[in-house]
């Protein structure tokens, strides 16, 4: 009897998925722990390993597959003494890969067709890319019909777009037909559908108060600065230096490292600190485990790795799922100050705004100091105002008396 190779849940809370590329062939020999396919969640594309030997006799559900159910046999590994070259006639794999395809809109109606394979306006012929190389051609703005592809039978890939948009192979400017209508519908995007969802409930269901404050970051600064200069690779930011912050108060402040849940109020032990990082698909949240353990050279390597493989849509779930407080930081767009919503079940998210000089008034005389803005989004029924307020100000002091930071 062939073995069966089920859509894997890599998350807890998957349901489907769609399956961007197969790195075997039909008839090519599986290793046990040799990546097997490519999978894209409502976070990330993951590499799937092969759970044991064989030889890939049958691929049902093709790459560029969407919405493809969770424990849905989506090919056959053929078991010794069995003829690979048997089992996709024997399987009906045509009928199984239909099968396979959510009914919702945008998902797989033949094997093969990739899912949402978009047309070419001049031809009408359909384009095959993957779901990641469409999203980046949409955010490059790149015309997919004027991309070569790479991968199989000719398929766009990420790599392609990218080279693409290098190159000068910008889409042109959206000009409606006449008597058409003046908009373009761009298709959601698995991650952008689960943030819409979240972010709704939160906003819905979280009780929200926001509390702000004002950090004098001109120690901090010449502290960075000092830093950079003396030690060598090192290239700490500000968002770095706020991560330590943040972490060290949650360590002196630890009821503000909680989340809500229906029996109890969780108080973690460890600070995993959550990052808010925008990627091609949306926003992503990697985390920086035990934060306030790791030097600032630990967090500013890790952070940097983690936001680069984030943006590549390639974190692992372990990467981005938990954590008990968020860092959302728009300061390097110049933002002054802002509140953001919080990411359930965490309690806790900090708005950081822009470092700017601003007029301040100290011993009763008017002076400059480099000031940055901050606010605390708080779950009113995980964390009350009182102890947001007192993590706000351990994290004040440790910005603005940054010495411990470093040590």
């Amino acid at each position: 009897m062939p073995i069966e190779i089920l859509m894997p849940a890599v998350a807890p809370s998957m349901t489907e998925g769609n399956i961007v590329r197969w790195a075997k062939k039909q008839g090519d020999t599986v290793k046990q722990g040799e990546i097997l396919l490519e999978l894209e969640t409502d976070k990330a594309v993951v590499e799937v390993q092969a759970q044991q030997d064989g030889v890939l006799g049958a691929i049902l559900v093709p790459e560029g597959t969407n919405g493809v159910k969770v424990d849905t046999v989506i090919a056959l590994l053929a078991a010794k003494g069995e003829d690979p070259a048997t089992l996709a006639v024997a399987a009906g794999a045509p009928k199984a890969a239909a099968a396979a395809a959510s009914s919702t809109p945008g998902a797989a109606a033949s094997p093969a067709v990739p899912a949402q394979a978009p047309a070419s306006p001049k031809t009408g012929a359909r384009i095959f890319a993957s779901p990641l190389a469409r999203r980046v051609a949409t955010d490059l703005h790149v015309d997919l019909a004027r991309v070569s592809g790479s991968g199989p039978n000719g398929r766009v890939l990420k790599a392609d777009v990218e080279a693409a948009s290098r190159a000068g192979a910008a889409a042109p400017a959206f000009a409606p037909a006449p008597g058409g209508p003046a908009y373009e519908d761009i298709p959601h995007s698995n991650t952008r559908r689960v943030i819409a969802q979240r972010l709704s409930e939160a906003k819905r269901s979280v009780p929200h108060f926001y509390l702000t404050i004002d950090c004098d970051v001109d120690a901090l600064l010449r502290a960075r600065k000092q830093a950079n200069e003396m030690t060598e690779g090192l290239k700490l930011s500000m968002n770095d230096l706020v991560i330590k912050a943040v972490a060290m108060a949650l360590r002196k402040v630890p009821a503000a490292n909680a989340a809500w849940t229906e029996n109890a109020i969780r108080r973690f032990r460890d600070v995993d600190v959550a990052v808010a990082v925008a990627a091609p698909s949306g926003l992503i949240t990697p985390l920086v485990r035990a934060a306030d353990a790791k030097s600032l050279r630990q967090i500013s390597a890790e952070m940097k790795e983690l936001a680069a493989r984030a943006r590549a849509g390639r974190l692992r779930p372990d990467e981005y799922q938990g954590g008990g407080f968020t860092i959302s930081n728009l300061g390097m767009y110049g933002i002054r100050e802002f509140a953001a919503i919080i990411n359930p079940p965490q309690a806790c998210i900090l708005a950081v705004g822009a470092s700017e000089q601003r007029p301040v008034v100290r011993n009763g005389a008017l002076a400059v100091a480099t000031m940055m803005t901050c606010t605390l989004s708080v779950d009113h029924r995980a964390v009350d105002g009182v102890l947001g307020a007192e993590f706000l100000a351990a994290f004040r002091k440790l910005i603005e008396s940054p010495v411990a930071l470093f040590i």
